[in-house]
C-alpha cells in the first residue's frame, strides 16, 4: 500500500500516519517528493483496509500496490531513483561506465589499468578481488590484498571502485574497503547475504541471477530495500538457454521491462552477456541504444594472460574505442558521459 499525502501535508501530518502505520505492526517508509510526501507500508502478510488512513488529515489519496515486490515497484516510488557511488549518479540523464578487469591480480596491473579506462571516460574501477570460480582450481582471488589495492588505485586515480562480495565475511571487508558492494549472479539469490548488503552502508549492484527472470531479480532487490537500503542498481548479465555461440544469452529487453516496472538504475554487462570479446562492443552500442543507465566492461592490459575471463576481457586500446562508438549513441538518445551530481 502506498499513502499519498496532500501537498500540504506537514510533518505532523506525515509522523501522525507513520504512527498509525507502526499500530498495525507494519513498517512506514515516508519518501520526500518535490511537491508532496507518499508513505509506502511493508510488513503486511495481506491486505490493509484503506479506509483507516483515507479520513486521516493531510491523506490525499490510498492507492494499493499489487507488484509483489513492494519497495523497488515503479507504482511505490514513480520517479527514477539516483544512486550515487562517491561523487558519480547512477540513474540521472548521464551514463555511467564501470571498467576493470575481472580479478585482482597485481598493483601494476590495476594501476595501468585505471590509468587507461578513466583517461577514455569511465567513471567506477571494476575488479574482483575475491572470485566465486566454477573450479575449485582456478584462481580465486587476492581477498584482502586485493581490496587494499584498489583502495590505493581509488587514491591515486580518484575513480570510486566497485567490487564483489561473496559470503558473510568478505561482505564485511568489501564494505569497509569498497564505495560499491556488488552481489554476483551467483548469490542473486542468497537472501541471508542480501538482508546483509542491505544493512551494510553501501550502494548494493544486484546481478542477475544465471536462470533467474526478472521478477526474481527485483524480488532479490526488495530483500536489500527492506534492510533499509534503497541504493541498489540492477545489473543484466547475461542469462543461460540453449544457444552454443555465446557464453549467456544477453537480454536487453530486460532494460525497458525494469525502466517501466522499477524506479531503480539499471545497467548491463556486455562482458559477461556474451563472454567472446569480439561480440563486447556491438553489445554495448546496443545496450546503450536501448536507455540502459550504464555499462560494466572488463578491461585488462594482457586479456590473453587473463588469471580470470580473458577471452570476454577487452584491452584498454579496445576500450578506447568503445567508449567512442558508445558515446556518440548515447548523445543520440539523450544521455551523456557527465554523472557527477
Amino acid at each position: 500500500m502506498l499513502i499519498v499525502m496532500d501537498m500540504h501535508a506537514g510533518p505532523v501530518e506525515v509522523e501522525a500516519v507513520c504512527n498509525e502505520i507502526r499500530s498495525l505492526g507494519l513498517v512506514p517508509h515516508p519518501m520526500p517528493g518535490a511537491q508532496r510526501t507518499a508513505i509506502g507500508i511493508t510488513g503486511n502478510k495481506g491486505s490493509v483496509e484503506a479506509a483507516r488512513f483515507e479520513s486521516m488529515r493531510g491523506v490525499m489519496r490510498v492507492i494499493h500496490v499489487t507488484a509483489p515486490y513492494k519497495l523497488v515497484s515503479r507504482e511505490f516510488h514513480e520517479d527514477n531513483s539516483i544512486v550515487k557511488v562517491g561523487d558519480v549518479a547512477i540513474g540521472g540523464t548521464g551514463f555511467v561506465v564501470m571498467a576493470g578487469p575481472c580479478a585482482v591480480e597485481s598493483a601494476e596491473q590495476i594501476d595501468e589499468v585505471a590509468h587507461r579506462v578513466k583517461l577514455a571516460g569511465a567513471h567506477i574501477l571494476r575488479g574482483g578481488a575475491f572470485k566465486p570460480r566454477t573450479s575449485p582450481y582456478s584462481f580465486q582471488g587476492m581477498e584482502l590484498a586485493g581490496l587494499k589495492i584498489l583502495a590505493g588505485a581509488r587514491k591515486e586515480h580518484g575513480l570510486p571502485i566497485v567490487t564483489e562480495a561473496i559470503d558473510h565475511e568478505s561482505l564485511d571487508q568489501v564494505a569497509e574497503y569498497a564505495d560499491m558492494v556488488q552481489i554476483g549472479a551467483r548469490n542473486m539469490q542468497n537472501f541471508s547475504l542480501l538482508k546483509l548488503a542491505g544493512r551494510c552502508g553501501r550502494p548494493v549492484l544486484l546481478k542477475r541471477g544465471m536462470a533467474a527472470t526478472l521478477d526474481e531479480l527485483l524480488m532479490a532487490a526488495e530483500y536489500i530495500a527492506n534492510e533499509g537500503n534503497p541504493n541498489v542498481v540492477l545489473c543484466e548479465r547475461g542469462v543461460r538457454t540453449f544457444a552454443d555461440h555465446t557464453r549467456n544469452t544477453l537480454d536487453l529487453s530486460a532494460v525497458p521491462f525494469i525502466q517501466r516496472t522499477s524506479h531503480l538504475p539499471i545497467i548491463v554487462d556486455p562482458s559477461h552477456g556474451t563472454g567472446k570479446r569480439h561480440k563486447v562492443a556491438p553489445l554495448s552500442c546496443a545496450a546503450a541504444a536501448v536507455g540502459c543507465d550504464g555499462l560494466m566492461v572488463e578491461v585488462h592490459p594482457h586479456p590473453d594472460s587473463a588469471l580470470s575471463d580473458g577471452p570476454q576481457s577487452v584491452d584498454p586500446g579496445q576500450f578506447d574505442d568503445l567508449m567512442k562508438r558508445v558515446t556518440a549513441i548515447i548523445a543520440v538518445v539523450g544521455r551523456s558521459l557527465n554523472c557527477s551530481q
